[in-house]
């Protein structure tokens, strides 16, 4: 039953409702905190998505912030920073500290749920995001005044939210969290809610709920669609207490050889489309996990992972390319929370540093070339190019304009080959330094394909260029060829592929530079990035225009 009180905090008197709960034994009932956004936002309107939650045997939490609803105090005077602080003080006072907290913010109170959920740490067994709006971290302080003030124009600012702390905070949660989405949304726009998706398919058991009918304002959706409210608290208590991970865990169990069981679960850095974990076994033995978190890839895991799981299944006959040894895949989610393979963990680490930087690339040279000798029996599909003139996009003159021309033709004729298909350093481990430097591992194999080899050589070189500057991508050619590499195409049927490899990373090169930045390559800044592609660009219509 939730009853009304009052918590009286930094000179306000805060209008708060809370109650329900079922103990079980000693462990105390997570406790669901459920918070309005800006404007005309209150609690009233979140009473029957607070009562969905203490009906799951959920304790429920929801206060009006100072300026809104039956609270005291003038809106004009709250501001970020205070929300925060007035949330803790009631959560501190009214929750037990050793109950798990469910964390549900609607619009502003996106960046509220940030706030608390890096303040609170592993006690936050879940998140609910609803149409959230995240903030620049000059804005948390500034009181939010009458629409003309300072917080007006800090927000107001182009892209000043990209910035936002509370991105980071998201992109680092392990637990459960649910994005609920309205099919129209006129406050939220549309590059902030893709990087709060791509911010907690990072690491999250995340799940996206789309609202077609609804709009901005999801607490009223909430309160008068009985069905979509049952909907969001079902997903955001999916697995509670496993981080949402019940169903792959259990999956995981049925396929671990005789006897063993999982000792620890680490996130590994450095994935872009996957998430991955090491498992490590009671006997040491390591695993990989990769599961397709985020929408779109989920979309495709049917054909990536049961792609993966076959050419795993192909390598394994070949000594001369160190895979993974596949364990076990379910493409479809049929049995596990998301789509998921689960593999060996290989010796050795990924080196992007600049160590040894001359012995990698002839390794790296000479890896590709053992890829590219791979005689399958059943050929892989046919590449697939990243990009095209009509949907790149790059800044305006020379040498753009030319690249661009280059591949508005027909593909030249190739003779295929056994594609990796996103061959490059990030995707390769190394074990050893110096003389005993060695490739110990190739992974990520969902994109392989069969084409002209070429496009191997083509992404490769692109990522030197990135890393290490264009000179080292203009490079890995003759490194390729130097090692008994298949004939490459000459000219400008050359430069083709190596364009249509490079431009799928114009204007920038973000999509690739953050798990870089991960793997410790700060220096990769988008300034960085910009100018070494472009000179890349350049120097390959010089080199072979």
């Amino acid at each position: 039953m939730l009853s009304p009180f009052t918590y009286d905090h930094d000179g306000e008197r805060l209008s708060c409702v809370g109650g329900g709960g079922d103990n079980d034994g000693d462990r105390e009932p997570a406790t669901a905190v459920v918070l309005h956004g800006a404007g005309n936002g209150s609690k009233e309107r979140l009473i029957p998505l607070l009562e969905e939650f203490a009906a799951r045997g959920c304790r429920g939490l929801a206060l009006d912030f100072s300026g809104h609803g039956e609270s005291t105090g003038e809106l004009r005077e709250l501001s970020l920073q205070r929300r925060f602080e007035q949330a803790v003080a009631v959560i501190d006072a009214t929750v037990s500290a050793n109950a798990p907290l469910i964390l549900v913010g609607f619009s502003m109170s996106g960046q509220t749920v940030a706030d608390l959920a890096g303040h609170y740490g592993e006690r936050v067994a879940a998140l609910g995001l609803c149409a959230p709006a995240v903030y620049g971290p000059e804005a948390w302080p500034i009181p939010f005044g009458d629409g003309d003030g300072r917080f007006s124009e800090i927000i107001r600012t182009p892209d000043n939210w990209r910035r936002a702390p509370a991105l980071d905070i998201l992109r680092a949660y392990t637990g459960r969290a649910v994005l609920a989405v309205p099919g129209t949304d006129m406050v939220i726009p549309p590059a902030v809610t893709e990087a709060v998706t791509d911010a907690l398919a990072t690491n999250a058991q995340f799940t996206r709920l789309e609202l077609a009918d609804a709009e901005h304002m999801l607490g009223l959706w909430f309160r008068d669609h009985a069905e979509d409210r049952q909907r969001f608290v079902d997903l955001v208590l999916t697995g509670l207490g496993d981080q949402g991970w019940t169903a792959t865990r259990t999956w995981v169990a049925k396929r671990l050889p005789d006897g063993r069981t999982v000792r620890e679960s680490t996130p590994l850095r450095g994935g872009w489309s996957s998430q991955m974990r090491r498992l490590t076994l009671d006997d040491g033995t390591g695993l990989v996990q990769r599961s397709f978190v985020k929408p779109f890839y989920r979309r495709h895991a049917p054909g990536l992972l049961t792609r993966e799981a076959s050419v795993l299944t192909l390598l394994a006959a070949h000594d001369g390319v160190p895979a993974p040894e596949l364990y076990a895949v379910d493409a479809t989610a049929e049995h596990c929370d998301h789509p998921t393979l689960l593999m060996s963990s290989l010796a050795g680490t990924v080196r992007l540093d600049e160590g040894d930087l001359e012995r990698r690339l002839d390794l790296l040279a000479r890896q590709l070339v053992g890829i590219h000798g791979v005689v399958p029996a059943e050929r892989p599909r046919p590449y697939q190019p990243w990009t095209s003139p009509e949907r790149v996009r790059t800044p305006a003159g020379a040498p753009w304009d030319h690249a661009v021309d280059v591949i508005r033709r027909e593909a030249p004729s190739y003779e295929g080959c056994f594609l990796h298909r996103d061959f490059h350093p990030g995707n390769v481990l190394f074990t050893g330094a110096g003389d005993t430097l060695r490739i110990s591992g190739v992974v990520d194999w969902v994109e392989t394909s069969w084409g002209p080899a070429d496009l191997d050589v083509a992404h490769c070189s692109t990522a030197l260029a990135l890393l290490y500057g264009e000179t080292y991508g203009l490079g890995f050619r003759e490194r390729y060829e130097a090692h008994g590499g298949r004939r490459l195409a000459d000219g400008e049927d050359h430069l083709y592929w190596r364009l249509l490899d490079a431009l799928a990373y114009s204007p920038d090169a973000e999509k690739v530079a953050a798990p870089w930045r991960e793997l410790g390559r700060t220096d990769l800044t988008p300034e960085v990035l910009g100018g070494r592609l472009g000179a890349y660009v350049a120097g390959l219509l010089e080199q072979y225009g």
